[in-house]
């Protein structure tokens, strides 16, 4: 038996596809809600949905779980509940590491690339690195937190699972994200844009040093990510916090030429004014080294931009149903 929490979201449900048609037995915590969460699952029902108030009693119950995929968390960046973030995001976290290291049960948990902050410490994926981290946003360093956690825990000698891991997801696009409001993908707002007949539109850079358009992001089709997480499935031996991005940063013009030619609509762009509440909290640059992952084993290639984007595009956004 699998379990992933928010198994119904965006990564969570599409690694759940992946575990159905692989034939796993899995076990869903999320709520569904009444936006259309529930067309994330359709294609691929789960043998058990459940609330995650649920979630203590059904683990109390001892199943035999075993791995757990934790992915479910407040991922907005602009959330400011700290007390609500800190139970969802790090406490019932640090509840499932304890309880699968108490039955031998194996752990990934999702991590962020908003741990970095700014980018000015770098993006280096190891423990010794993670005490320099200054997150810019509440979600950021709540998920930093919890790394603190772990490595404290395994600093101090405390009974881990027999493996685990943790995930700095970098930006991840692709289908069963659109119920992610505010918070979805540039490639998917792009294309809105360029299908309603306008030229996509790109912050003018807040750094003089930066030009329009130039800001860079690891860009990341979630199917790579998928892909990671399977790896980690099959391959018990690998432990460690873990960066999932491509190696490299592309820049936001590249982003929105890219999806004019994955529509066929023409390449150009409209610069607008940043909103004066990013102003601080904005990364003009991220980029995942991947050496300790390659390092751990993994070798699959990454999807280069221009091509995660044009399945995105021509194979969800474009079809009769986008989603997976």
């Amino acid at each position: 038996m699998i379990l992933v929490t928010g198994g119904a979201g965006f990564i969570g449900s599409n690694l759940h596809a992946a575990l159905v048609r692989r034939g796993h037995e899995t076990v869903v915590v999320d709520r569904l809600g009444s936006g259309g969460k529930w067309r994330n699952l359709t294609s691929h029902p789960p043998a058990r949905l459940l609330p995650p108030e649920e979630l203590e009693r059904f683990l109390d119950g001892n199943p035999p779980v075993e791995l757990v995929f934790h992915l479910g968390a407040i991922s907005e960046t602009t959330a400011t509940d700290g007390d609500l973030v800190w139970a969802t995001n790090v406490e019932l976290s640090l509840q499932l590491w304890h309880w699968c290291a108490a039955r031998g049960s194996r752990l990934v948990y999702a991590s962020s690339a908003a741990t970095y902050g700014d980018g000015s410490a770098g993006f280096a994926d190891d423990m010794a690195a993670l005490s320099g981290l200054r997150p810019l946003n509440l979600y950021g360093w709540s998920k930093h937190a919890f790394d603190l956690q772990v490595a404290r825990m395994l600093a101090a000698g405390r009974l881990r699972p027999p493996q685990w891991a943790g995930l700095k997801f970098f930006n991840v696009y692709g289908p069963n994200e659109y119920h992610k409001g505010s918070m979805i993908s540039v490639v998917k707002v792009k294309y809105d844009e360029v299908a309603a007949g306008r030229a996509p539109r790109l912050f003018r850079s807040d750094q003089a040093e930066i030009a329009d358009g130039e800001q860079r992001r690891d860009f990341i089709w979630v199917g790579d990510v998928v892909d990671v997480l399977l790896w980690l499935l099959d391959t018990p031996e690998a432990s460690g916090i873990f960066n999932v991005g491509t190696g490299q940063a592309r820049s936001y013009r590249d982003l929105a030429r890219a999806v004019c030619a994955a529509a066929g609509a023409p390449d150009q762009v409209e610069f607008i004014d940043m909103p004066a509440a990013l102003h601080g909290q904005y990364q003009s640059f991220t980029e995942a080294p991947v050496n300790r992952l390659r390092a751990a084993g993994y070798a699959a290639p990454f999807t280069p931009l221009e091509e995660g984007v044009r399945r995105y595009v021509q194979d969800f956004l474009g079809a009769a149903s986008p989603y997976l």
